[in-house]
């Protein structure tokens, strides 16, 4: 082999082993760089799960008192319609049996204007 071969074989080795070692390197940050990223992601999740959960408990506590709010006003307003419902049932159960006593005494009234059947009496013959 004459010396130009052996040194364009070289160049050639030379110039393969450094275009492979740019590209591991380059492979090789890259890696790098995604295992940073994901470990940036792992510390957003857990700064987003930490702040969700802290957001689900506080509204977890404001829905709880604003339910003890609406149940106490909601059986507040039962109470009071409870109350008028049973006044004015017992009005409307007098006034029937006001009207009961009236029909009794308005059937006795009537009764008397008819009078007792008149009984016709034939003479015998």
């Amino acid at each position: 082999m004459s010396a130009e071969i052996i040194t364009i074989v070289i160049s050639a080795v030379g110039l393969l082993l450094a275009l492979g070692g740019t590209m591991f390197a380059g492979f090789a940050w890259c890696i790098r760089r995604s295992d940073s990223l994901r470990t940036d992601l792992v510390g957003v999740e857990t700064s987003l799960g930490t702040r969700i959960d802290g957001v689900e408990q506080r509204l977890t506590a404001r829905i709880d008192g604003v339910e003890e709010k609406l149940t106490a006003r909601i059986d507040g307003v039962e109470q009071r319609l409870t109350a008028r419902i049973d006044g004015v049932e017992e009005k409307l159960t007098a006034r029937i049996d006001g009207v009961a006593a009236d029909v009794t005494e308005l059937k006795v009234a009537v009764a008397r204007l008819e009078g007792p059947q008149r009984h016709l009496i034939v003479a015998g013959r």
